[in-house]
């Protein structure tokens, strides 16, 4: 008898709410969104950042699909870093020849290259180095001033809590 009320019980039950939910790239919906960073600490942006581009705020976010959302950044010329990282951080990297290992420190390397440069590398650290961590910075643009290019796109304001 027991047999028989269970057997209709899990008969009854809806087994579409227990089956997990992957989305495709043809059902991902691309938001376009505008981050103001005055004042804001680099790394503590970066890694929001970061999270948006993926899709991790998504409920329907799916690790092997590209389902975050395009990222502007504005006024990237005025982020600030904590304490002396100005100075004191140090970015390393290599030509790829013997004794051709170069270091520069963020103080330099936006005076050389501008802080999109800055911004970029900061991000770009932050995501997977797959091909689709790969793809997934393609969404982002960063500019150094207020203005963008991408009015087209109707880009709607967000603003990160930190």
């Amino acid at each position: 008898m027991k047999w028989l009320i269970l057997r209709l019980i899990l008969e009854s039950m809806d087994t579409l709410s227990y089956k997990t939910f992957s989305v495709s790239s043809e059902m991902v919906e691309k938001k376009w969104l505008v981050i103001d960073v005055t004042n804001a600490v680099v790394g503590r942006i970066s890694s929001q950042i970061a999270r948006l581009l993926q899709g991790k705020h998504k409920p329907e976010f799916t690790p092997n699909v590209d389902c975050g959302d395009h990222v502007i950044i504005i006024n990237a010329d005025k982020v600030r870093f904590t304490g002396k990282k100005w100075t004191n951080k140090v970015y390393i990297r290599h030509t790829g020849f013997p004794g051709g290992q170069r270091f520069t420190t963020p103080r330099e390397l936006t005076a050389r290259r501008g802080f999109t440069t800055l911004m970029e590398k900061t991000i770009k650290g932050m995501l997977p180095k797959t091909k689709l961590g790969r793809a997934v910075f393609h969404n982002l643009h960063v500019y150094e001033g207020a203005t963008h290019p991408h009015a087209g796109q109707n880009p709607q304001p967000y603003t990160i809590k930190l």
